[in-house]
């Protein structure tokens, strides 16, 4: 009696996703819009602080972001189940567009009527978007997987559309902080407005996709919300991940403070802005890349946590620095550790979420990470107000750390993750 050989195991394809030509037009679009949201990021901030000079001005800046982002998420959820995600996001880069065009004619003639407000018409611009961006991510979120399909594609779509994110998060900042030293501040939003419109011409040619099967009878807005809300915070996994990033984002993020940095302890310009932008992002990139080929499959939770642990180490020693090389190779690691974070939170989450819910789990995920991005700006404009810029960076490292020990002891399914 012959032994049959065992089947070969099969070989991963990092480029899978990639031979599904909707995907690229997808991340195409993702690229466009990315590239846009950082470059404007880079000239509001460069510009808000160019007329204030107070850095709790650029922690209001996160602020006016997250207060209707925040306050829509949820809905924003309940929306993405409930009509088709590509109308979403289609009308969500109208409102994208119309807002890139109103700081554009804040810098213009046109723009003099709104100029003798001050810095308002900016916040004001920048509140609008947030609600936009408040419904944007649900739709994305919940509208990538259906151009996907194939579950065993997820990781690999999550990681090249990571990898996308992050490639644009690298070269925005350099181009907003480049074009807005040698081109203007009206150049710099221009070029925000052309990319936010070719994000809108690469979704146009996504074919739509109908709403996933729902499990048992129609929901009303209330239920529909409160069974997205049962669902995460009774899944420790989900629960104690989406925690972990919002607290080390909340404390341990000091992006919106690289104004400061650069103008006044790096002493680089807006050049140097964008370079020290880029920093993260470009860790990110390299990582990604590398997770392309080599997907974290086992301890993924302790591989999660190791690397929380170690972008707040990198937030202290940025703090401490005043050298702009080692600054910059301490916030590229920082980026580096945090794509790990991310694309395994994004995974597990993908994972474990039923396709019918993916909008309502995305908006939780939103508030509590997305969202921290802003508060965390908020967070630390404040701080270096009271505190001083460089105590308050090495305060939120350290916080990062204690928040890292604290999930690490609680967390133990968290801990013993793997995919």
């Amino acid at each position: 009696m012959t032994t049959p050989f065992p089947a070969p195991e099969e070989r991963h394809d990092p480029y899978a996703v990639l031979r599904l030509p909707e995907f690229r037009r997808f991340i195409s679009a993702r690229f466009c819009i990315t590239l846009a949201m950082q470059i404007q990021a880079v000239v509001v901030g460069w510009q808000i602080y160019d007329l204030t000079k107070d850095p709790f001005s650029l922690g209001l800046i996160g602020l006016a972001e997250a207060i209707p982002s925040i306050t829509v998420a949820l809905y924003a959820g309940h929306v993405a189940d409930m009509v088709p995600r590509k109308r979403i996001i289609m009308t969500v880069l109208a409102v994208l567009l119309f807002c890139s065009l109103a700081l554009l004619a804040y810098t213009l003639d046109v723009g003099h009527v709104l100029r003798v407000w001050g810095t308002l018409p900016i916040y004001a611009i920048i509140f609008l978007s947030g609600i936009a961006r408040g419904f944007m991510g649900p739709a994305v979120f919940s509208f990538m997987p259906q151009l996907v399909k194939d579950r065993k594609l997820y990781a690999n779509a999550i990681t090249w559309s990571s990898t996308t994110w992050q490639a644009a998060s690298v070269a925005g900042p350099a181009i907003g902080g480049l074009v807005y030293a040698f081109g203007g501040v009206t150049m710099a939003f221009g070029v925000d407005a052309a990319l936010v419109l070719c994000s809108f011409l690469f979704y146009s040619f996504i074919a739509g996709r109908p709403l996933p099967a729902t499990e048992g009878p129609k929901l009303n807005i209330k239920e529909s919300l409160q069974t997205g809300l049962k669902f995460v915070f009774g899944n420790q996994i989900i629960l104690s991940a989406l925690a972990l990033d919002m607290f080390a984002v909340l404390f341990g993020g000091a992006v919106i403070l690289l104004p400061v940095f650069a103008s006044d302890i790096l002493k680089v310009g807006p050049e140097g802005l964008g370079i020290l932008r880029s920093a993260p992002a470009i860790g990110s990139v390299g990582m990604a890349l590398f997770l392309a080929y080599r997907p974290i499959t086992h301890n993924a939770g302790k591989k999660m946590l190791w690397c929380v642990a170690g972008f707040g180490a990198c937030m202290i020693g940025f703090g401490l620095s005043n050298v702009f090389w080692l600054s910059f190779g301490l916030l590229l690691i920082s980026g580096l550790l945090d794509s790990v974070s991310m694309i395994i939170r994004s995974t597990l989450i993908h994972t474990f979420t039923p396709e019918h819910m993916k909008g309502r789990v995305s908006s939780v995920n939103n508030i509590f990470v997305g969202s921290s991005n802003e508060i965390g700006s908020f967070e630390s404009g404040l701080a270096a107000k009271l505190l001083g810029v460089v105590p308050s960076v090495v305060f939120g490292g350290s916080m990062t750390l204690l928040i890292v020990g604290f999930t690490a002891w609680k967390a133990d399914k968290l801990r013993k993750l793997s995919f």
